[in-house]
């Protein structure tokens, strides 16, 4: 590979929650680990690679130049957007013009700018569960009424969406406004083309608009490929906002930034002018220039490297659980880094809550997350974007000490 997927980088004192952040805010982070173990980051979705050197080259050019004072978006950022766009998931360089991009200071901020430009508090808007807290938060913190539409496994253990209770609740709870999350998190479902149509028809025979958070393109496993929200029809162009930013690609969530799409006018208008009210939701100059340096050509390659490292993290964890972990179980994500892994049969076998499993694995250092605030109701949430050797450390440690070790054997 042309970049460096394997050293392990030291985050302590820089800033990150990742590691600097446990045991400080109990019932969100992990619990600090035990005398004798050290931390292995596996719970908040920011990456333990060194991001892509054209992006810190990029800063460091900028910042190089000792004014910061008000700016304008450049064209080259703008340019950088279309181009990723285009090469990447296909848009339409005729149609994916400048007007259509607008900046968001972070993707939950957009779902606000959107949501509270058609809908108001109190209203009802439909999510697949389970769910990513970050819409679960800032839709109460904004008394919004969430109605979930669960996911469904198949016979396989594929997630997926269930169209006809889609149908039901819109209609039942006279909702129009509605989020999807594509690629999903926490399932890492990486929807095909024939799914979206399908929940688009849906979206369409409610008059519903969609807020399409696609923070996750990106991160695409073992072959997978993106299908944006909004090319796979005309009605689902004007009718969706789509949101990406290259924070979760790049490892930039501390740079703060992001994008939106909208094709259409009306909503265009509406969107942006909600988002200004605050007059807060401004470009960071640096966080202009790091989006330029990220989607440089060197970006590209990357990108594709990170894929294929992320794939055989997955492989080697999923492949790991089935072996060594009966009654424990995970459908293996075909797009971004996490894993959503149910511990139902095996706390049900072993007498155990889970709780205490999670407890367990801080204990010995695997800094995984509490899956029950993604409405996973007996899950962990584990981020695997770091060194394959720390990955095989962690699976070693829940092995050794949690599943098949001390912790179990206490109540044999």
């Amino acid at each position: 590979m042309q970049y460096d997927f394997t050293t392990l980088m030291d985050r302590h004192g820089k800033d990150a929650i990742a590691v600097d952040g446990l045991g400080k805010q109990p019932g969100f982070t992990p619990a600090a680990p035990q005398p004798g173990f050290d931390a292995i980051p596996m719970w908040v979705a920011d990456m333990n690679f060194a991001t892509v050197p054209t992006v810190p080259a990029a800063i460091i050019r900028r910042a190089q130049h000792p004014a910061f004072g008000y700016f304008d978006p450049s064209d080259e950022y703008y340019q950088s957007i279309i181009r990723w766009q285009v090469t990447r998931n296909g848009a339409d360089p005729a149609l994916l013009t400048k007007d259509c991009i607008g900046y968001e200071n972070g993707v939950l901020g957009g779902v606000l700018s959107a949501l509270t430009s058609f809908a108001a508090p109190g209203d009802g808007v439909l999510l697949h569960s389970p769910t990513y807290i970050g819409f679960t938060n800032s839709l109460k913190n904004n008394g919004y009424r969430i109605v979930h539409s669960p996911l469904v496994q198949d016979k396989d253990g594929v997630w997926r969406m269930d169209y006809a209770d889609m149908d039901a609740k819109l209609k039942q709870y006279h909702i129009h406004v509605a989020i999807f999350c594509s690629p999903h998190n926490p399932c890492g479902r990486v929807w095909e083309r024939e799914e979206i149509e399908q929940a688009m028809e849906v979206y369409r025979a409610n008059d519903c608009l969609v807020i399409s958070d696609e923070i996750w393109s990106d991160i695409l496993l073992n072959g997978h490929k993106h299908t944006p929200t909004q090319l796979v029809s005309e009605d689902a162009r004007r009718r969706t906002v789509a949101l990406y930013a290259p924070s979760k690609t790049f490892n930039l969530a501390g740079l703060v930034g992001s994008y939106h799409i909208i094709y259409d006018p009306y909503l265009r208008d509406r969107v942006t002018a909600k988002s200004s009210k605050s007059h807060y939701n401004e470009m960071n100059v640096l966080s202009m220039h790091a989006l330029i340096g990220a989607y440089q050509p060197e970006g590209y390659v990357w990108v594709d490297e990170l894929c294929q490292t992320l794939s055989g993290n997955i492989n080697y964890a999923c492949d790991f659980i089935a072996a060594h972990f009966p009654g424990v179980a995970v459908a293996k994500p075909q797009g971004t880094y996490m894993l959503f892994v149910d511990c139902t049969d095996w706390c049900k076998a072993h007498g155990r809550t889970l709780d205490e499993v999670l407890q367990a694995g801080w204990d010995v250092g695997v800094a995984w997350q509490d899956g029950r605030m993604f409405h996973g109701p007996c899950a962990i949430r584990m981020n695997l974007a770091l060194p394959l050797a720390r990955v095989e450390e962690a699976f070693r440690r829940l092995d050794a000490y949690v599943f098949n070790g001390p912790f179990l054997r206490e109540r044999a």
